[in-house]
């Protein structure tokens, strides 16, 4: 199979499929080799996530503790203060993160907290970071609203494949989450978009979701690839864990497929080794969370990512900003290509 190290938006179930099968060192050597064509090798981006509204979520999402629908013991909390969550950006930025993200609990935002929110990204902006948040789901006064503050990502993972996704959500539909998708997009916000692995899911569930990533236009700049972490009193609390060579495996597929893209090592660092981290970043991961949470669950603490960045030799990913007209032409750009080679090649095999 020929690797190419630009982007394309015609995979196959088959030829993804190839790759996963491929042998490991092989596999590992392709995605190492496209990685190093797109970004510096010894490169990660930083970001960090708050959760700025906390539990009593109405989605029945069967891995999150912050549905509901379970009894996870979590302390629920409303709507952060703005000035609290600039505070906490603040810090992140102290401690070297580029991106601040936030995360609220939330079906869809609402009408009365959504104008705290546009205040937290504003401020965000104005601390020089870029600014990330996941709120569910969005309408297109929503969406526009977000834009026009200069918001740099939206983040809305689509979890799994759309044929094992209602075995894990069924409050929020697959097509639900496109459509917030293509809001976002459509109004000229960058697209952080990814899944969880072992969810349960057969690898072709993982064949089917990045297949279905790689063939959005442009792809997302951010990949988020999520080890489940298993919490006690949701539905997923006893599934059978998913072996570290399969998610590696992920990894590097993800890299693959979307080569511009950035691959974040996400959620499940914590129980990972120094090792399978390091066969991550090989994989062509370039991009993680550091801090003591992630929403609510545990992630290195940003000392332990020091060193281990120190061992690999691997610096931070500095920021360097590109005007929303730049991003708005090449986004622009790359849909026309792809509409224009619909033409010579159907994508729907």
């Amino acid at each position: 199979m020929t690797i190419a190290t630009q982007p394309r938006y015609d995979w196959t179930s088959q030829e993804v499929q190839a790759l996963f099968d491929m042998p490991f060192m092989d596999l590992l050597f392709h995605a190492q080799t496209v990685h190093r064509a797109n970004f510096a090798p010894n490169q990660v981006q930083v970001s960090t996530l708050l959760s700025i509204k906390t539990g009593a979520c109405p989605e029945d999402c069967k891995y999150c503790p912050q549905s509901g629908h379970y009894n996870t013991e979590l302390e629920k909390e409303k709507l952060m203060e703005v000035q609290k969550v600039l505070q906490e950006a603040q810090l992140a930025k102290d401690k070297g993160a580029t991106r601040f993200c936030m995360g609220a609990a939330w079906k869809h935002p609402s009408e009365k907290d959504f104008p705290y929110v546009l205040e937290m990204i504003k401020g965000v902006k104005q601390l020089g970071l870029e600014s990330c948040v996941t709120l569910g789901t969005l309408n297109d006064a929503q969406a526009k609203q977000l834009a026009e503050v200069g918001l740099d990502y939206y983040n809305h993972n689509l979890d799994t494949s759309p044929e094992f996704y209602d075995s894990i959500i069924t409050t929020r539909s697959y097509q639900e989450r496109l459509d917030t998708l293509s809001r976002v997009r459509d109004n000229g916000v960058k697209l952080c978009c990814g899944g969880i692995m072992g969810l349960g899911e057969e690898q072709k569930d993982r064949v089917g979701l990045l297949r279905q990533l790689s063939q959005m236009t442009p792809h997302p700049e951010s990949v988020p690839i999520n080890m489940l972490v298993k919490v006690e009193g949701t539905p997923l609390e006893n599934v059978d864990d998913l072996d570290e060579f399969e998610f590696i495996r992920t990894i590097a597929v993800a890299r693959i497929l979307m080569p511009t893209s950035h691959v974040r090592l996400s959620a499940g660092r914590q129980g990972m080794s120094e090792q399978t981290q390091a066969l991550c970043f090989m994989a062509g991961a370039n991009s993680i969370f550091y801090g003591e949470k992630l929403l609510t669950t545990g992630n290195p603490e940003a000392d332990k990512d020091r060193m281990l960045f120190a061992k690999l030799g691997i610096q931070p990913e500095q920021r360097h900003d590109v005007s929303d007209e730049a991003v708005q032409e090449s986004i622009v750009a790359q849909a026309k290509a792809q509409e224009e080679a619909k033409f010579f090649y159907d994508a729907t095999v």
